[in-house]
């Protein structure tokens, strides 16, 4: 097919979504698919209100129709709700095109966390944005039933992959120069990862946390013994999640977390609460421990077998990822 993937999410930023699509590209690629993207980086921007970092596209609307229709897609996805997202379908609507959305970030709770905006508002624009498409993928079956109770339709199974070459367990190193055990987080420093239900936990050894983000000078001053080691990539990361003794995911928010898959590859057990995204990559697996009492799980974890976490993440690849999407492109068609 020739697919048409609009998303307002796109490098520079570190996030889930970005590393979602940029993993199932060259699958695709690899399937004989031709893709066309609709990125930021293609526009005029400004940033973002509540993350200036975060660029948007503005006054995409007819150039992004020129370019959808130069590339004469046959199926068209909206990854996100933003200013691109909307662009392309009013296009579709238009033109009675047939499209598809997926559910990747629950803004509802980000929102009424950050400032206060009742989720109940977020929801009604979300469910009207999403209404029209013939399919919105979620990635989890604990989202897709949290969503299908607030009024979502045609909810769409779309899994998460990671790359086992680029996690690997063998890039541990025993000695990094941080007291045993490493306590480790990875993922963006703000409101929603909830990260001081983490940092004010009373731990053994070490925490250390990877990524950036509005709250890392704030949260630096107020935990001066934790280690905040800014943004970390490729073969520095992996020895990171290989070198730590125990993932904290203290998130209640995530539709999914790739960070869990890319811990669980390199050989690393996780600690989270029993909410959605970890109960579904995590469950029943004894790969980690989820537990309303952060500390508790942090510490049983220790216990865990590290050859099982990798196993276990072995079972989630982008190629079945991408077989997935294209799947669910096709039944939506």
């Amino acid at each position: 097919m020739k697919i048409l993937i609009a998303s307002d999410a796109w490098s520079p930023q570190v996030n889930g979504v970005v590393r979602t699509l940029k993993s199932i590209l060259p699958e695709l690629g690899a399937m004989g698919h031709a893709v066309t993207t609709l990125t930021p980086d293609m526009f005029a921007t400004l940033p973002c209100p509540f993350y200036p970092e975060i660029r948007l596209a503005f006054g995409a609307a007819r150039p992004a129709a020129t370019l959808i229709e130069a590339a004469q897609p046959d199926a068209v996805h909206i990854v996100t709700e933003g200013p691109l997202g909307f662009a392309v379908r009013r296009w579709c609507l238009d033109r009675g095109f047939g499209f598809t959305t997926a559910y990747h970030t629950r803004f509802p709770e980000y929102l009424a966390a950050r400032c206060a905006i009742p989720s109940g508002v977020t929801y009604g624009v979300l469910r009207r944005f999403h209404a029209p498409a013939r399919g919105i993928m979620v990635a989890t079956e604990s989202m897709r039933i949290a969503l299908s109770a607030k009024g979502f339709r045609n909810l769409r199974p779309w899994s998460r992959g990671v790359d086992p070459g680029k996690f690997d367990p063998g890039y541990r190193q025993e000695d990094i120069g941080f007291p045993r055990p490493i306590f480790l987080s990875v993922g963006r420093v703000a409101m929603e990862k909830n990260l001081p239900a983490f940092l004010d936990l009373d731990l053994p050894g070490s925490k250390l946390v990877v990524g950036e983000g509005p709250q890392l000078e704030r949260l630096k001053r107020r935990y001066s013994a934790v280690h905040f080691l800014g943004r970390v990539e490729n073969g520095a990361l992996a020895r990171l999640y290989a070198s730590a003794d125990v993932f904290v995911f203290p998130s209640r928010t995530d539709t999914f977390g790739l960070v869990l898959l890319e811990a669980l590859a390199s050989g690393l057990p996780v600690a989270a609460f029993p909410v959605p995204g970890p109960l579904d990559v995590i469950g029943n697996s004894g790969v980690g421990v989820l537990n309303q009492n952060l500390r508790a799980a942090a510490l049983a974890a220790l216990e865990i077998s590290r050859t099982k976490c990798r196993d276990h993440a072995l079972q989630f690849t982008w190629t079945h990822c991408a077989r997935q999407f294209v799947e669910q492109l096709s039944v939506a068609a």
